[in-house]
C-alpha cells in the first residue's frame, strides 16, 4: 500500500497534501512526526498518478482523498531546467542537513541523476512529467513529494 500524509484536521480543505510514500519503509523514514499528520493509505495506481504528475490529491475527506485530473503537462527545455533546478536545491537541503538518513543514498543517487541529465537528448516540447519520463526510461524517478 502506498501512504498520503496532509495536514492533520484539514478534512475537505484544498492543498493540504505535505507527502507521498510509496510503502511502509518510505513512510517510517519521512521526517516527521506521524501524529502530526492525517495519513490515508491508498493503491498503488492512485501514487503512481499523483507521482507521475496525471492526478493530484486535492483534499481528504474522513478517509477518503479526492483526486482531480492534473490536466496536460509540458515542459519547454527552460521549464524543465528550472524545474530540476528547483528540486536539486530541496535535494541538496536534504542531503545537507541528513547525512546519516538511511534515504541519504537513493537521494544522492537521484541528484547525481538530476545533475547528469543531459537536456540535449530530450525532444522539447517534453509532454510529459520529468518523473514520467525517468520511468519511461527505466531510471529511478521520485516525486518531490517523496523526498523526506
Amino acid at each position: 500500500m502506498s501512504y498520503f500524509v496532509f495536514s492533520k484536521n484539514s478534512d475537505n480543505v484544498m492543498c493540504s497534501l505535505y507527502r507521498i510514500a510509496e510503502n511502509q519503509v518510505d513512510l517510517d523514514n519521512l521526517n516527521i512526526n506521524k501524529d502530526d499528520y492525517k495519513i490515508i493509505e491508498d493503491n498503488q495506481g492512485n501514487f503512481n498518478s499523483v507521482k507521475f504528475n496525471l492526478k493530484y490529491a486535492e483534499k481528504y475527506n474522513n478517509n477518503t482523498i479526492i483526486y482531480i485530473d492534473h490536466g496536460a503537462v509540458s515542459f519547454d527545455k527552460q521549464q524543465l531546467t528550472t524545474y530540476i533546478n528547483n528540486l536539486k536545491n530541496s535535494i541538496k537541503q536534504f542531503l545537507d542537513n541528513n547525512p546519516n538518513h538511511s534515504l541519504f543514498s537513493r537521494w544522492n543517487d537521484y541528484n547525481n541523476q538530476l545533475s547528469n541529465l543531459n537536456l540535449s537528448t530530450i525532444e522539447f516540447p517534453l509532454n510529459k512529467s520529468l518523473e514520467q519520463y525517468f520511468n519511461d526510461i527505466n531510471q529511478p524517478s521520485f516525486h518531490p513529494l517523496q523526498l523526506p
